[in-house]
C-alpha cells in the first residue's frame, strides 16, 4: 500500500518539492540505505553543468587509447587477467542490478499513476531526478566513465575493438552527461532500460570469464535485449518529440530529443546488423553448405 504524498515529500536546496520513492511504498524502505533517501540532486547537477569539458576530455583520451593501444600491444604477448576481468564484470552486473531495482519500479509507478505527457515532460528535478531515484540517475551518468575500461580489457587481450563497441561507449557517455545536465524527464526511462540490459549482459560476461556459462544462456538473447532497448529508446524519444512540439510547457530539451533519436536509431541499425552477421548469416550459410553436401 502506498503512503500519502504529503508524508513522503522532500525538498531540494531551492525549495522544490519531490516525492521520495522509498517512502511512497513503505514495504520497500527496508531495502534502501539511509544515504540514498531524500537526496538533493541540485549541488551535483550544478557542479556537472559548470564542467561540460569533463566528458569531452574523457572521450579524447579514450580515442587516443583506442588508436595507440593496439599498436603498443602489437609486438607484446596478450595479458592474462581473466580473473580481474571476471571480477570487473561481476561488479558492473551487481551495480546494474542495484540500479535497475531502484529505477524500474519508479518508472512503472509513474507509468501507472501519471499521464504519458507528464512522464515525457514533467520537470525531472521534482520527480525521478530527486531523492533515492535521483541518486541512481547520477550514479548512472558517472558509470559511463569506468565502463570505458571494457575496451582496455579488449586491447590487452589483443582482441578486435569493433566500431560498434567504441562508437557505443563514446556516444552513450556524451549523451548521458548531456541528458543528465539538462535534467531530461525521459532520462529515467532510458536509465532503467540500460540498467536492466547491463545487469544481464555483464553477468553473462562474468560467467564467460570464469567458464561457467550454462548451455541455455545463449548470447543471442543478450543482443536481442540490446535491440529491444534501442527500439524502446526510439519510441520514448519520438513520444517526447511529439509532446515537445505541441506543448510549450514541456520541459524536455529539443537537443536531448533529437540527439537521443539519432543515437538510438544508429544503435538499432548497428545492433541489428551485428545480430544478422553473428547469428543469422552463419546459420544460413551452414544450412546451405549442409544441403549441398547431402
Amino acid at each position: 500500500m502506498a503512503a500519502s504524498a504529503d508524508a513522503c515529500t522532500g525538498y531540494d536546496s531551492l525549495g522544490n518539492p519531490y516525492q521520495e520513492f522509498s517512502c511512497t511504498y513503505p514495504f520497500l524502505a527496508p531495502f534502501y540505505f539511509e544515504f540514498e533517501k531524500y537526496r538533493d540532486p541540485l549541488p551535483a547537477l550544478h557542479w556537472m553543468q559548470d564542467r561540460p569539458f569533463i566528458p569531452i576530455v574523457a572521450v579524447i583520451l579514450y580515442g587516443i587509447g583506442i588508436y595507440y593501444g593496439p599498436k603498443l600491444m602489437e609486438n607484446r604477448e596478450s595479458w592474462n587477467c581473466k580473473k580481474t576481468l571476471a571480477a570487473w564484470n561481476l561488479f558492473l552486473s551487481v551495480f546494474s542490478f542495484m540500479g535497475a531495482a531502484r529505477t524500474v519500479p519508479h518508472v512503472l509507478h509513474d507509468m501507472m499513476n501519471r499521464s504519458v505527457r507528464d512522464c515525457m515532460c514533467a520537470d525531472a528535478r521534482m520527480g525521478m531526478g530527486s531523492g533515492s531515484t535521483g541518486l541512481w540517475l547520477f550514479l548512472f551518468a558517472w558509470s559511463k566513465f569506468p565502463e570505458l575500461i571494457d575496451t582496455f580489457f579488449l586491447i590487452v587481450h589483443k582482441k578486435n575493438v569493433l566500431f560498434l563497441h567504441w562508437y557505443h561507449h563514446i556516444t552513450v557517455l556524451l549523451y548521458t552527461w548531456y541528458g543528465f545536465t539538462n535534467a531530461s524527464p525521459i532520462g529515467c526511462h532510458m536509465t532503467a532500460m540500460n540498467f536492466t540490459v547491463h545487469a544481464v549482459m555483464y553477468f553473462y560476461y562474468f560467467l564467460m570469464a570464469i567458464k561457467m556459462k550454462p548451455k541455455w544462456f545463449n548470447p543471442m538473447w543478450i543482443t536481442f535485449m540490446q535491440i529491444s532497448q534501442m527500439i524502446g529508446g526510439c519510441i520514448v524519444t519520438v513520444l517526447g518529440y511529439q509532446y515537445w512540439k505541441i506543448d510549450p510547457d514541456c520541459t524536455l530539451n529539443d537537443g536531448v530529443v533529437l540527439s537521443g533519436f539519432l543515437m538510438y536509431g544508429s544503435y538499432l541499425y548497428l545492433f541489428c546488423q551485428f545480430f544478422v552477421g553473428r547469428f543469422i548469416t552463419p546459420r544460413f550459410s551452414a544450412s546451405v553448405k549442409k544441403q549441398k553436401t547431402v
